[in-house]
């Protein structure tokens, strides 16, 4: 029997793949240290708590609109009206699933077989895989540490095919904490303009920057990005709410109704209790979002120090979300007893098996020169795993 030929070329995440061992491994007893987590260790504020309780027990356990609640919709127009300076009717926002569900919808309403988007390295392991699913062609360009990770403005170019049809931008960005200033994302915007593409905006981090930048979200640098821009976005990252599994997208109207229109043939709706939850997270105020974002500040700062301390590590200093990539290109070559280091990946293992410290692969970023630490863990476990770090890679031969 043949199956699906494109589903056997989707690749398994390396991030779960890492994550799932080390929690094997703890779940036998053994001290593991995970850098690995994708998601605020805070949990949800005590007001969406509240806020979903509540619609359970007012009986909001049905069904709902495909696309999502009104009240939600409503929720997102003003959020991005008052933090973006965007304007949107609610006929312009779907929420989904998650943001990830939001991607799926995106490229499945944008693409057509052989249509190209382009992607910068490293790159969330989901965008490439997201694309394909959607009969449409990854194009890589590659970035530089120096270039602090950002897309080059004459790589974007050279990339661009007559098959393009999207430029991809994260920032802040996943995995490298990257911050687009206004005037970078001015030139892609530019660059779009000219060649007419669509850009797709994944915003989820926005909320957690710790330097001197500000957000900007693309589709409010002007009329013509506004246009061409859909932005995505949640509460799963800002409010630590990832289990709750609620994304949204905001686009032109005939984008959004076809986004919409998959959905109601996939997933239908999302949770409707997590939309009402989602609502008291968009409209309340609450403290703890502040206090997150100062921790894991605090975080940052002791990690990125730590790295720069130890022989043969570096990383740069991320202004936002809540990862750092750790350059581990020149302890390639050494041995820890008689395994050789020859890429992130055996790197990765190595110190798993020897040290107990779980990180991400840089290859399953695209970035083989690198490992990916998430510092959304205690400050304990940070201190503790570099520590464990710093052993083993002074003790490489």
């Amino acid at each position: 029997m043949i199956l699906s030929k494109k589903a056997q070329q989707i690749q398994p995440s390396l991030t779960l793949a890492i994550t799932a061992k080390a929690k094997k491994m703890k779940s036998e007893g053994i001290d593991v240290i995970g850098f690995g987590a994708g998601e605020p260790d805070f949990n949800t504020p005590e007001n969406i708590q509240n806020a979903a309780i509540d619609a359970i027990k007012k009986g909001f356990t049905k069904y709902t609109p495909a696309s999502g609640i009104m009240e939600l919709k409503e929720a997102i127009v003003d959020k991005f009206y008052n933090d973006n300076g965007v304007k949107y009717n609610t006929s312009q926002i779907i929420i989904s699933t998650g943001a990830k569900q939001c991607l799926a919808n995106a490229f499945s309403a944008t693409l057509n077989p052989g249509d190209e988007v382009i992607i910068p390295i490293p790159y969330w392991v989901s965008y490439p895989e997201l694309v394909k699913l959607a009969d449409g062609v990854p194009v890589f360009v590659e970035t530089s540490e120096a270039n602090n990770f950002k897309y080059d403005i004459k790589d974007l170019e050279k990339a661009i095919t007559d098959k393009t049809k999207i430029i991809l931008v994260n920032s802040p960005n996943n995995p490298t904490g990257t911050v687009y200033t206004k005037e970078e994302l001015i030139a892609i915007a530019e660059l779009a303009k000219k060649h007419d593409l669509l850009i797709l905006s994944d915003e989820i981090y926005e909320k957690l920057i710790y330097g001197n930048e500000k957000h900007v979200s693309f589709a409010s640098l002007s009329e013509d990005a506004y246009n061409r821009t859909i932005t995505i976005n949640g509460v799963s990252k800002s409010y630590s709410m990832t289990g709750w599994r609620i994304g949204y997208a905001a686009a032109s109207e005939e984008i959004i109704k076809l986004m919409s229109n998959i959905q109601s043939h996939t997933t239908s709706n999302p949770n409707s209790i997590a939309q009402y939850a989602s609502v008291a997270a968009l409209k309340g105020k609450s403290s703890d979002m502040d206090k997150m974002v100062q921790e894991f500040k605090n975080r940052r700062d002791y990690m990125v120090g730590k790295i720069n301390e130890i022989d043969n590590l570096s990383c740069t200093n991320p202004e936002g979300a809540f990862y750092v990539m750790m350059n581990i290109s020149k302890v390639f070559g050494k041995k820890s007893n008689d395994s050789e280091i020859k890429d992130s990946l055996t790197f990765s293992q190595i110190l798993l098996e020897k040290e107990k410290v779980a990180v991400i692969p840089g290859i399953g970023f695209g970035m083989d020169s690198y490992v990916r630490l998430s510092y959304a863990t205690s400050m304990e476990n940070i201190k503790n795993g570099l520590d464990r770090i710093q052993k083993f890679v002074l003790e490489l031969k």
